[in-house]
């Protein structure tokens, strides 16, 4: 199973607040105040200088080589340079809530100001850099793979061919292999159908489904739109994972044990559970026009049964003509000048909502519309999210908040009926187009919403391929 993968104060505030001394002297070393002694005072040295210049130097191991911390010498702009590189590692290089309209997942906080006094106290500025961005795994592994890329010659040509030679179903042709690995990377091939070196029907079911995705016309032939797709350079690649590295610095260092990651990149959900991932599972998301926001919201109780208040965007484009012939069938009535959709199996909630705390009216939740699950690309609501199976999922957990006898009344009930959850449940729902294949490596998927062109510019990469997701929303649901 492939792995899923905040407040901070501005760079504008650390900088005021911090004040230090600047020596021609060689190195400092640490100073121990005494109780009631103030600390010694923070000062630049030749020896912290210069680690500070080594680090700068080797950014590219966070993907940041084109970002400038350039400064001149002096120990004011040391300083500024300090802090804003610190940020940088800590917090990201840039504020995902001024690259999008709607960014509340938590972010790391801490005091920058007070940790490059302690180390310029220390004479440790190594260490102290070292220690701030994220220390899992999945970053360490992303590092290496950008570092590895990064070493690589530069490839402006993609791995496969665009020869002019269009590949028909039953066809023989060298690229076969290489399209067979992308489509099981992008899921619309099983690994074990990416077998021999023909164009088998297997294949070509996978690249109509790919092209029916990407608005094309669904017919099997792999041309140079199919390929556009399909191919991905080694700069589009050190792209994303440049991207997907920033992306964890944006997030807090220690998230809830017990919580629910939502990618909408890939439109999965996983649920951990005291620190350790209990249950992953298939979620239908916004569509492109119509994005899930980046949420950091909690679960606070169950809906049995719910209703559906409809929204007054998709009551006027999508419901206001219908007439009442419409209402009817669908269990809708007027209450209060809003479209109310009663409990039942029509209903676009399904069954069971999972209401969150936030302003922007965005849950999970249950859903009549099953054959989505089965779609590769999953942006098909109008922003809320639509969880597989959701009735096993709420039973799972109400049996982990000890509230599975009240769950089970409610839904007996048949009317919408609520159950609070002793302890809230934080969901993020994060946007992450790089993932991890079983033996750890990264594997780059697609931008279903194109949201990497703009952290990717930010970051002083060159724009990407734009392929956007054409998905276009199946029903009327949230």
């Amino acid at each position: 199973m492939r792995s899923t993968w905040g407040k901070s104060l501005t760079l504008g505030l650390l900088l005021s607040a911090c004040s230090v001394e600047v020596v021609p002297d060689q190195n400092t070393t640490a100073a121990t105040a005494e109780p009631g002694e103030a600390a010694a005072p923070a000062r630049w040295s030749d020896q912290t200088s210069g680690q500070l210049r080594k680090a700068i130097e080797g950014r590219a191991a966070h993907g940041l080589d084109h970002v400038a911390f350039a400064a001149a010498d002096g120990g004011a702009d040391q300083t500024a340079q300090a802090l804003r590189f610190a940020t940088a590692l800590s917090r990201g290089a840039t504020d995902p809530t001024k690259l999008y309209e709607v960014y509340t997942v938590p972010r790391p906080e801490g005091d920058l100001k007070a940790g490059l006094a302690a180390a310029l106290r220390a004479g440790d500025l190594t260490a102290w850099l070292d220690s701030l961005a994220p220390q899992d795994d999945n970053y360490r592994r992303l590092s290496a793979a950008y570092l590895k890329l990064r070493q690589q010659p530069a490839a402006p040509v993609a791995g496969i061919a665009v020869t002019g030679k269009a590949i028909e179903p039953g066809a023989a042709d060298p690229r076969l292999a290489a399209i067979a690995r992308e489509l099981v990377v992008l899921d619309y091939l099983a690994a074990d159908a990416a077998q021999g070196d023909r164009y088998s029907p297997a294949m070509v079911a996978a690249v109509r489904r790919m092209q029916a995705d990407y608005a094309m016309k669904p017919d099997g032939i792999i041309g140079s739109e199919a390929l556009a797709i399909l191919n991905m350079s080694d700069a589009d690649r050190s792209r994303a994972i440049a991207v997907a590295m920033e992306r964890l610095r944006w997030l807090q260092r220690d998230p809830p044990a017990t919580r629910i990651d939502v990618n909408l990149a890939a439109a999965r959900l996983t649920y951990w559970r005291d620190g350790k991932i209990v249950d992953s599972r298939k979620v239908i998301v916004g569509e492109p026009d119509t994005e899930t926001p980046q949420l950091g919201s909690p679960i606070f109780r169950l809906v049995a049964n719910p209703t559906w208040t409809v929204p007054r965007s998709i009551q006027e484009k999508e419901i206001a003509k219908k007439g009442a012939g419409y209402l009817k069938a669908n269990n809708m009535v007027w209450k209060d000048g809003w479209i109310v959709q009663q409990p039942g199996p029509k209903n676009s909630l399904g069954l069971v909502k999972f209401d969150m705390q936030n302003e922007h009216a965005i849950y999970l939740h249950d859903t009549p519309a099953k054959p989505l699950f089965a779609m590769v690309q999953r942006q098909r609501s109008h922003g809320c999210v639509r969880v597989e199976d959701a009735l096993g999922f709420a039973e799972m957990l109400a049996r982990d908040q000890g509230v599975v006898d009240q769950w089970h009344q409610a839904r007996e009930t048949g009317k919408e009926t609520f159950v609070k959850l002793p302890r809230q449940i934080p969901v993020r729902m994060l946007y992450q187009t790089v993932l991890f294949d079983d033996a750890g490596e990264p594997v780059v998927r697609n931008d279903p919403y194109g949201w990497d062109d703009r952290v990717g510019a930010a970051l002083g990469f060159k724009a990407g391929k734009a392929l956007r997701v054409q998905s276009g929303a199946a029903d009327v649901g949230p």
